[in-house]
């Protein structure tokens, strides 16, 4: 989608070099979809320390997880 808005040239140069994007687009799309990803994570986190969430898996499973995550 094609919008029009107004970046602060600082902002912008300082995002672009962050996400590692020459283009403007591009780099703005991407630091958008970061923010996105971090707020979800945040409102995930802030969910399950109120005990909000529930959360099944043990501790175990959480660590049987990791051993065959490649991140």
């Amino acid at each position: 989608m094609r919008i029009t808005i107004e970046i602060d040239g600082k902002y912008l140069s300082r995002i672009q070099k962050l996400t590692g994007e020459r283009k403007k687009s591009p780099a703005v799309s991407r630091a958008l979809a970061e923010y996105l990803k971090w707020q979800e994570r945040h409102q995930f986190v802030a969910r399950v320390l109120a005990g909000k969430t529930d959360f099944s898996m043990t501790n175990e499973d959480l660590e049987a997880r990791d051993i065959h995550e490649t991140r």
